[in-house]
């Protein structure tokens, strides 16, 4: 977090109590923070593509509910980092917030710690096989947080070695938009390792495909009958 930057555009001033690293309209005049805009776009369209397709496979409907719920949360960020408007923010934090009050931080850092731990036992004492899956997920995520911690304590010098870099490669340096990336997949694959066990548990046939050869998606293997 930082003290706002950069010049006047289509949102106006800033209402949020939050500001971010990444300098305001500077990309676009439309966008406030334009990387840390887009890059909620992982958190918006797999996920829904991955509901529909859970739907339509006939799977439980918590898991449809799952990704649905990841895709709001990637659109509330998306609304409060394009206009940085405390009404946005909100629509950002209210997830958050009506979960896990009192105290939404602690809260929501004890929850992540109950789905490490749970994760990791079923690894390791019930579905040894799924490691892969559970482990890119816990990793990516933590690679996120990592990332974002960077951003927040260094910020001051990372946009000071922004304005001596190219555009393209200082938006590398995004390290807030990176948190974005890297935690909406590692919430994807968590999902996705979710439905495998209780797949696996209902002994139906998971197994992950890859859609267009890339984007990782399960399929459940209909049951051949004798």
């Amino acid at each position: 977090m930082a003290p706002p930057t950069g010049r006047p555009g289509y949102w106006g001033t800033p209402t949020s109590t939050l500001d971010w690293c990444e300098d305001n309209y500077v990309v676009s005049f439309y966008v406030a923070e334009f990387w840390n805009t887009v890059s909620n776009l992982i958190m918006i369209l797999p996920p829904i593509y991955g509901a529909i397709k859970t739907f339509k496979d006939g799977l439980e409907t918590r898991y449809v509910f799952a990704f649905l719920g990841l895709a709001a949360v990637g659109i509330g960020s998306w609304c409060f980092h394009m206009t940085l408007l405390y009404e946005m923010q909100l629509l950002d934090e209210l997830p958050m917030i009506y979960k896990l009050s009192p105290s939404p931080q602690v809260m929501y850092a004890a929850l992540v710690g109950c789905l490490v731990i749970r994760s990791v036992f079923i690894v390791t004492w019930v579905y040894p096989w799924l490691r892969p899956l559970c482990y890119t997920s816990l990793g990516v995520f933590l690679l996120g947080f990592l990332l974002w911690n960077i951003d927040n304590i260094l910020c001051d010098s990372l946009r000071a070695t922004r304005q001596t870099l190219p555009p393209v490669v200082g938006a590398v340096t995004q390290f807030h938009a990176w948190w974005h990336i890297l935690t909406g997949l590692g919430s994807y694959f968590h999902i996705l390792f979710s439905l495998q066990i209780r797949s696996t548990y209902l002994k139906q046939r998971p197994k992950v495909k890859f859609l267009c050869g890339i984007w990782p998606m399960m399929h459940i293997e209909s049951q051949k009958t004798s």
